[in-house]
């Protein structure tokens, strides 16, 4: 689905690991895609670290929802 193509907000959480290649496939696609970088990596959290995680990317993501980044 193209969701950015028909007008409809979107956000990606992507750990910080995957900053780089987030970048060139930006580039190659010609787009500029919201996202909210997270700490790296995901497997082998705690519940709350996983919680944290999630309570601080909440509010970056809902600012791009609502096209104030």
């Amino acid at each position: 689905m193209n969701l950015d193509g028909r007008g409809i907000p979107g956000v990606s959480i992507v750990t910080v690991e995957f900053a780089d290649a987030v970048e060139v496939q930006s580039k190659a696609l010609g787009f500029d895609p919201a996202i909210v970088f997270v700490p790296h990596p995901i497997q082998n959290r705690t519940r709350e670290e996983l919680e944290k995680i999630a309570d601080d990317a909440i509010e970056p993501a809902l600012k791009f929802l609502q096209g104030t980044p």
